[in-house]
């Protein structure tokens, strides 16, 4: 089979490997489409933390199924399936706890092991959900990147009528920005790029603000008429994160989707006289994905909320540092094969 491998920094290659063979809990699948992560694109600059290479990456994959392990038994051949891309030992007290997505020693499909940047993965069984047919390939391969911003608003409990703010308007940012709308929320969506807030107004249909403005807190807090109830952080840099906390208003929450390797401050007296509630999100879980399934099966949601380009697999490894890394214009890409 064609593989795409990440040998090492800035160096894409294209090797010819045999189809993998599948243990007895795994199924061979047929790579319909993947979606293109920041961390394939950090992991092709060197700035991916906890990485190793060579690497075959993505971990945003729809597929089909061709044979099953001998103890599979409900996965079917012919049938498309998304990936959940994490796999959790079960039985680290995170996993015990029923939070996977915790596990102490998780490992994802494209990160740590090889990913779905080839024509075959073997995957486990229990790391597949079922397409309907009104979810087509290149949206399977986008439900991943969709559940990241599903788990972050089902933690954060967005009810109908709460007012939301989303600050970073990249891919993780705009699926949380349309989850949370269509869980009936008031949502803005704030970013200092104005072609990402024209983007959020388009294509999500949500109000922008301009969060380099001198007037950005006085603007959060006119268009609600107060602090915002819920802010969520995607932007995972240390300045808008420490700032969040201005952001809400008494009593609100505070959830950091994006992360950073700095050091976060906060004004204890407003953190405290607030009582802030402050959360993290990380991955994803099995009912995350189940909603995101409902979501773009009822077309609540939709790929073209990130998607805007579509790459051949068989090609786009050769310009990949040029035509992804380096393209600005991207917001979310999707392979097809």
């Amino acid at each position: 089979m064609k593989t795409l491998i990440c040998q090492e920094p800035n160096k894409m290659e294209y090797v010819e490997r045999a189809v993998p063979k599948i243990e007895s809990n795994e199924v061979l699948l047929k790579i319909n489409a993947v979606g293109i992560c920041g961390t394939d694109i950090h992991a092709f600059a060197g700035k991916q933390a906890f990485f190793s290479y060579p690497r075959v990456l993505g971990h945003e994959i729809s597929g089909t199924a061709q044979e099953m392990g001998s103890e599979v038994a409900t996965i079917e051949p012919g049938k498309r399936y998304a990936v959940i891309p994490a796999i959790s030992c079960g039985v680290c007290p995170a996993c015990k706890d029923r939070k996977p997505n915790c596990c102490d020693s998780i490992s994802l499909y494209g990160v740590h092991q090889d990913g779905g940047f080839c024509e075959y993965l073997a995957v486990r069984d229990t790391n597949l959900i079922e397409l309907p047919d009104a979810v087509s390939n290149t949206q399977g391969a986008l439900i991943e990147c969709f559940a990241i911003s599903a788990h972050a608003v089902r933690r954060s409990e967005v009810k109908p009528n709460d007012c939301v703010l989303v600050v970073g308007a990249g891919p993780i940012g705009l699926g949380t920005a349309a989850i949370a709308k269509a869980a009936g929320a008031n949502v803005i969506v704030a970013d200092i790029a104005k072609e990402r807030l024209d983007w959020a107004t388009d294509k999500v249909g949500v109000k922008t603000l301009n969060a380099s403005s001198d007037r950005y807190q006085q603007d959060v807090h006119e268009a609600f008429g107060q602090g915002a109830d819920i802010v969520f952080d995607a932007t995972g840099f240390d300045k808008s994160m420490s700032n969040a906390v201005n952001l809400i208003r008494n009593g609100g929450k505070l959830v950091f989707i994006g992360f950073t390797k700095g050091e976060l401050s906060f004004h204890n007296t407003t953190f405290h006289m607030k009582e802030t509630t402050l959360m993290s999100s990380r991955n994803a879980m099995r009912e995350d994905f189940e909603h995101v399934i409902e979501l773009m099966a009822s077309g609540a949601i939709s790929e073209n909320i990130m998607k805007n380009k579509e790459y051949d697999f068989h090609s786009f490894g050769l310009t990949y540092g040029e035509d992804v890394c380096q393209n600005r214009d991207l917001v979310k890409g999707v392979i097809t094969f």
